[in-house]
């Protein structure tokens, strides 16, 4: 049965990755490094921010250090919040969908985004006490695809005030990812898959798709996947 539901954050409840595109393009630009819109959602969409700094200075041939990456993710960061409050959107529905969530199951979220990133946007959408538990990019050793962070996010879940111990077959993913749903599937988890960013198709090995969290039907989800 469906015990617990953690939510990836860009993409799915906040569509914010055009101003993290924007930010990346920004900060790039300053080092001589164009990266196109076609490229930023084809190659790197899915990545923290240091996998994904790492990827691009490596595929320019660029000094790949702990440094570097750092410096150029505070950056990335400043321009993030300077743009936040201007850029800042939720996607449709997806208030209404987590505050029905929330009264029944325990909801954490595991992001490639920053700790600091997330919680500006859930305080200003006011759903920061939905959720029990964040995993952020500074909480993995490796982003997604790799299932360390929706393991972390269980495990944070788990040591919460939860009256049972829920196993990863029992946990429900929601991603707008591939690396995500691979990342899921990896940790042993079920997932949804939200076409956001990617097209449907590019979703075949997701459990289910849907095109909106608007009014989306929980139910019919849990008892086709866990057969309840």
């Amino acid at each position: 049965m469906l015990q617990a539901i953690i939510f990836d954050f860009d993409g799915v409840i906040a569509n914010s990755e055009p101003l993290h595109y924007a930010a990346f393009r920004h900060v790039l630009a300053k080092e001589s490094i164009l990266l196109t819109e076609s490229q930023y959602y084809t190659d790197y969409i899915g990545m923290d921010d240091k996998g994904c700094f790492a990827a691009l200075l490596t595929r320019h041939h660029r000094t790949l250090s702990p440094d570097v990456i750092t410096d150029l993710i505070r950056k990335k960061s400043t321009y993030f919040h300077e743009h936040i409050t201007q850029s800042l959107c939720l996607f449709d529905g997806v208030v209404d969908f987590i505050s029905m969530l929330t009264k029944r199951w325990p909801l954490a979220i595991v992001s490639g985004a920053l700790r600091n990133e997330i919680e500006v946007i859930l305080g200003e959408a006011g759903l920061r006490d939905a959720f029990l538990s964040i995993i952020s990019a500074e909480d993995v050793n490796e982003g997604k695809p790799n299932p360390e962070g929706f393991l972390k996010g269980l495990d944070a879940l788990n040591r919460s005030e939860m009256q049972s111990i829920v196993q990863p077959a029992n946990c429900l993913v929601i991603e707008d990812s591939v690396p995500g749903v691979d990342g899921a599937q990896a940790a042993g988890m079920r997932c949804l898959a939200v076409s956001n960013t990617y097209p449907p198709e590019h979703f075949a090995q997701a459990d289910a798709v849907t095109d909106s969290l608007a009014e989306y039907d929980i139910d019919a989800l849990e008892r086709k996947l866990w057969n309840t």
